[in-house]
Order: C-alpha cells, then structure tokens, then sequence
C-alpha cells in the first residue's frame, strides 16, 4: 500500500496502477483530495493527478453535497 512507498519517489507500473486503484476507491466513498494526499504522504497534486489518470469524476469544491436542503437555497 501507499504507505510503504518513499515520500516522493516515483511510481510506476503495477504500484502505480494499485495506488490509483486505492485511491479512487477511497475518493468515491467520499474521502477528500487532501484527505488522501495526507494519508499517502503525497503532494495534493500528485494525487489530483492519479484520480484523473484512473477515470474518476472529480467532485466540484466543497466537498461532498449535504443533501437536498443545500440544493434549495
């Protein structure tokens, strides 16, 4: 996992495409860019970029949308 990997040094191949897996994962249940970025020990854009290499759609700012009360203002 993410956390055997050094701070900053390069992933590549089957690493990089478990990382991206797990983090897309992570993202889609609802945990936060910066959220991950700071459990992996990774830049906010390096983990920004590994969602957007694995297909995932990025939410707007704000976080997640807190339901149909939010909506009607």
């Amino acid at each position: 996992m993410a956390e055997t990997l050094k701070k900053g040094s390069r992933v590549t191949g089957a690493a990089r495409e478990k990382l991206a897996a797990d983090l897309k994962k992570k993202y889609d249940s609802g945990a936060s860019i910066r959220a991950l970025a700071e459990e992996t020990g990774r830049s906010y854009g390096f983990v920004h970029r590994m969602l957007s290499e694995s297909g995932v759609t990025l939410r707007g700012r704000g976080g997640a949308t807190r339901g149909k009360k939010a909506a009607t203002g």
